[in-house]
């Protein structure tokens, strides 16, 4: 998933910056700097499951 998908799915799903980011356990801004380029595939499956759960969690 690229990185401007990962941005539309949080649209989406009313998910913000900040709760994806304490989901990851990274910082708000270090989730920012990371969508600033692709994601390396290890970052991009952090951020993807954490992503996943917090919607089956809503």
């Amino acid at each position: 998933m690229s990185n401007i998908k990962i941005r539309q799915k949080m649209l989406a799903h009313n998910i913000k910056s900040y709760e994806l980011a304490a989901a990851v356990g990274i910082f708000p801004s270090t989730l920012s700097v990371w969508l600033r380029t692709e994601l390396n595939d290890e970052r991009r499956e952090r951020v993807e499951k954490a992503l996943d759960q917090l919607i089956n969690n809503k």
